[in-house]
């Protein structure tokens, strides 16, 4: 297929007629009542439905022959695998991650290995050398070339702020000044373009750092890919550092959740990884959180998903990205030392660091931003309402005020600069508080693990969890006496996250046939499910990371603290709807960039030789057998349409060329645009 078609898919008349009515037909028939039973379900469901209905609650989604494969160890048997990942091997997984190689490293490694604008602004004051390998200096050069020029441009024109944008984001002026230089440009983008890819990276490696500036911001970003397409991992990182260190970093984190989500034998872990990290929600667009967001979900989620829930919580609250993105960082008490200072106060004094190039300690006067006087309440407010009691779990502003002066002192120092917490006792507040009639004596830092305890014990916090988790693996309205049993095990084990789920997973309510599909997926549980059910290969992420910011979903991309919604009303409406269907109608045609459909014989089917055995095993592929006539009939009426029909021929003698929507592929792509696939 041409890849000129990737960009605008034409859907058929037929086609379109359908997705008119997209948004009724796409929501589950209960969701579209009042909320479900309030008593255990007394049916059970279907033996056959349940190997597919785990996988669509504790995976994200079954592929090619998973079914069977869960089926044959027995349902339960895998389900307690799945509560267990640290037992099941991900060696496949892990093969595919081991090039991402922030994904291990600290904040201060990220930070050191690519620089953000803070450090930049240092070395450019003298404060912090450069580093001395020739790979990481060549992007420090790199980035420092583009920094002193914005610099110097700014004071031309009057302003003092720099911008450090990547090139391409740039206003219209500077666009235009690149195209200029781009032509000059050309022959040596040419002949650049025509060597292996070690003497590409050597030569990119040789240039000055104005040379070096000049090209990277010359090339489009799609050259930029061409440019490292053959290029080993550490080539390819290296030379995309130099146009956007930031972009490596974020790029890779992105990339590295969807491999997860699609290739990890621990799916479970995926899952709750997932939840909890929208639960606890911090924006990667946010200043710093670019660079802390990598290891807060790897330290702070991740390595608590299935454990004890008030270990989450004690780590997201120390955590430099929760910090920086509630703000808490620069929080300060009224009548602290620093709070009763003058409005000049500041954090004086050289500061043990080390260099950006890890190598040595080193000393660094850093002049610290002023101490913000004053309280800030994000972190207190959003600690109870969205992390552990709920909108309606009892408390008022003034507990609220209280839980802020709480957590005065805890704070990261420089997270710009990839800073870890600290306690300062100096912007603590002093004194006793009151926080949900409970006395909190005075004592420093350990009054928050007092509070933070006394939320993760707390029965709102009980309940308010098992409600989430019941939303996001049975319905949007789950039935109030599941939500009792499993609150009842979250106050008797101490908020276990395991004991709650096997709770969960063993309710009769988790087994209703009401509950088969009868969640509407995310966007990213759509792609990856679609990914993962047509066995295709990825090859590169980034094509499907695009698709999820088209599709309203960026990876970590919701600025709010309440995430994204679990419910469907937050995802079903036409314009959506058809922007998933061109998506799967590009998934199953080949056309999505990076993936790999083409050993997949599922998808081709044995359409031109017989349509409606084709339809059928295509439908037992790819949902199991569970579609509706009207599903079908839309499909067929697709395949009786003469561009269809004139493609899928082999007896023509003069072959129509397939369109998106022409082929075995469009079947394929049909069915994963259906109202069934839709649901998990």
């Amino acid at each position: 297929m041409p890849q000129s078609r990737t960009k605008h898919l034409l859907l058929t008349p037929c086609l379109a007629t359908a997705l008119v009515i997209l948004p009724a037909s796409y929501l589950p028939a209960k969701d579209k009542k009042k909320p479900g039973p309030k008593s255990p379900a007394v049916a059970q469901m279907d033996e056959s439905k349940k190997g597919a209905h785990v996988l669509n609650r504790l995976a994200f989604g079954p592929r090619p022959g998973e079914v069977d494969r869960v089926a044959a160890i027995g349902v339960e048997k895998w389900i307690e695998q799945q509560l267990n990942p640290e037992k099941i091997d991900d060696s496949v997984l892990q093969a595919r991650l081991s090039p991402f190689r922030t994904l291990q490293m600290d904040n201060k490694e990220i930070v050191a290995n690519f620089p953000p604008p803070a450090v930049l602004q240092a070395i450019a004051a003298g404060r912090v050398p450069m580093p001395s390998d020739p790979k990481t200096r060549a992007i420090y050069e790199s980035q420092l070339a583009i920094y002193k020029a914005r610099v110097e441009n700014r004071k031309q024109n009057g302003d003092a702020d720099v911008d450090m944008r990547p090139p391409e984001m740039n206003d219209e002026a500077a666009q235009n000044n690149r195209r200029a230089e781009r032509r000059k440009l050309m022959p040596s983008i040419m002949a650049l373009m025509q060597k292996s890819a070690s003497e590409r990276t050597q030569a990119v490696l040789k240039m000055d750092p104005a040379e070096r500036r000049a090209m990277i911001q010359a090339l489009t970003p799609q050259e930029r890919e061409k440019l490292v397409a053959d290029m080993s991992y550490e080539q390819r990182e290296t030379l995309l550092a130099m146009a956007n260190p930031q972009g490596v970093v974020t790029n890779e984190l992105m990339q590295a959740k969807l491999l997860r989500a699609i290739y990890s034998e621990r799916q479970l872990e995926e899952v709750m990884t997932d939840f909890w990290f929208n639960h606890f929600n911090v924006f990667l667009g946010k200043g710093a959180d670019r660079y802390l967001t990598t290891a807060y979900e790897r330290e702070a989620i991740r390595k608590h998903a299935l454990g004890k829930f008030e270990d989450m919580l004690v780590a997201t609250a120390k955590d430099p990205a929760m910090l920086f993105y509630l703000d808490n960082f620069q929080s300060v008490g009224p009548n602290s030392l620093a709070g009763k200072r003058s409005g000049q106060a500041r954090f004086q004094g050289a500061r043990r660091n080390r260099a950006p190039n890890q190598e040595q300690p080193m000393m660094v006067e850093q002049p610290a931003p002023p101490v913000q006087r004053g309280l800030n309440e994000n972190y207190a407010r959003e600690l109870m309402e969205l992390h552990t009691l709920g909108v309606d779990g009892g408390y008022t502003q003034k507990d609220i005020v209280e839980v802020a002066k709480v957590f005065t002192g805890w704070t990261a120092r420089q997270p710009r600069l990839g800073g870890d917490f600290e306690f300062i006792d100096r912007i603590h507040e002093p004194g006793t508080k009151i926080v949900l009639g409970q006395k909190i004596e005075e004592g420093g830092e350990g009054e928050g693990r007092k509070v933070l305890h006394l939320l993760a014990t707390h029965p709102a916090t009980a309940k308010f969890i098992s409600r989430k988790l019941a939303m996001r693996f049975v319905s949007d309205n789950p039935p109030p006496a599941l939500l009792d049993k499993m609150s009842a095990t979250f106050l008797k084990t101490n908020g276990d996250i395991k004991q709650v789920l096997r709770t969960l997973f063993h309710s009769p309510e988790f087994w209703a046939p009401e509950a088969y599909r009868a969640k509407v997926k995310t966007p990213l549980e759509f792609v990856v499910s679609a990914v993962r059910v047509t066995g295709t290969d990825v090859r590169n992420p980034q094509g499907l990371v695009q698709t999820l910011n088209k599709l309203g979903m960026p990876l970590y991309g919701a600025q709010p603290p309440t995430g994204y919604s679990m419910k469907a009303e937050a995802w079903v409406n036409s314009a959506a709807l058809l922007n998933r269907m061109n998506f799967a109608l590009s998934l199953a045609n080949g056309q999505v960039r990076g993936v790999d459909v083409s050993s997949q014989r599922a998808l081709e089917g044995e359409v031109g030789i017989d349509n409606e055995k084709s339809l059928e095993m295509m439908a037992r592929t790819l949902l199991a057998g569970d579609v509706s006539k009207e599903t079908l009939a839309t499909i067929r009426k697709q395949m009786s349409q003469p561009q269809y029909q004139q493609v899928n021929n082999p007896e023509m003698a003069s072959p129509a060329p397939r369109g998106p929507n022409d082929g075995p592929g469009a079947v394929a792509g049909l069915i994963l645009g259906s109202p069934e696939f839709q649901r998990r």
